[in-house]
């Protein structure tokens, strides 16, 4: 099912319904028994061989939502505007990637910093992370959602990102080159910028990660373009202001 509000990609207009997870069947009853919840965070399992949720839990006390109604469609949906068009097409190319993968699937993730909204209407600053919950013969069978409200995260007109699993660099990298054009950054990016704000050169940079200084001239130049700023100490300014670095 499409969204009427939402340009989603591809992947997700073929993935994403509407349709809610069963909370009386087996199967949730004994996820409700064996899955951890943290206060504050909401959890849900979404089945791509379904294609329905299996799992919904917490949603009401996070978002307002009670746990039988919560559907991908509407978490898809709730993202509040600003966020919306990077959050959507970040998802839809970790899919990509993930479905060109055949081995550790299980091993993979990505987590987001961003703003839902509440029931009532009101903004929520979420960290959202997705991961793979089960893989059948080399392909994502179904994914785990982790949302936590976070309100001591300073949200500002940069989207943060992380990937992670077995091929972390190249997953990281493949988000990159495909999500260059939003206002956006990934940890390994900010781990080097941060390093540079405290004084480090690329060359030391370079020593403290294992990789060539040229690898980490990648990963800063490409920033002047991205983010309109001339020079190092420019981007470096630009960061704090947008609380891309504390």
């Amino acid at each position: 099912m499409q969204s009427d509000r939402l340009d989603l990609g591809n992947y997700s207009k073929t993935f994403i319904t509407d349709v809610p997870a069963d909370l009386n069947s087996p199967e949730a009853k004994e996820f409700k028994k064996t899955i951890r919840r943290f206060p504050d965070e909401a959890i849900y399992i979404y089945s791509f061989k379904e294609n329905r949720m299996l799992y919904a839990d917490g949603w009401e006390d996070l978002l307002g939502y009670r746990d039988d109604e919560i559907t991908m469609l509407t978490i898809v949906n709730i993202t509040a505007p600003e966020y919306a068009p990077f959050s959507n097409e970040l998802n839809d190319k970790a899919l990509m990637f993930l479905h060109n993968k055949t081995t550790d699937l299980e091993q993979y993730s990505f987590t987001i910093e961003l703003k839902k909204i509440h029931k009532n209407g009101t903004h929520v600053p979420l960290i959202s992370k997705v991961g793979v919950f089960k893989a059948e013969q080399g392909h994502v069978s179904s994914i785990i959602g982790h949302s936590q409200r976070n309100e001591s995260i300073k949200l500002g007109n940069v989207m943060r990102y992380a990937a992670y699993g077995p091929e972390k660099s190249e997953f990281e990298d493949e988000l990159n080159k495909q999500l260059f054009r939003h206002y956006a950054i990934s940890e390994k990016e900010k781990e080097a910028l941060s390093l540079v704000a405290e004084g480090y050169s690329f060359k030391e940079i370079a020593a403290r990660f294992g990789v060539s200084q040229s690898a980490i001239e990648k990963r800063i130049i490409p920033m002047y373009r991205r983010f309109e700023v001339k020079s190092l100490t420019h981007l470096i300014s630009f960061a704090f202001a947008n609380h891309i670095l504390p």
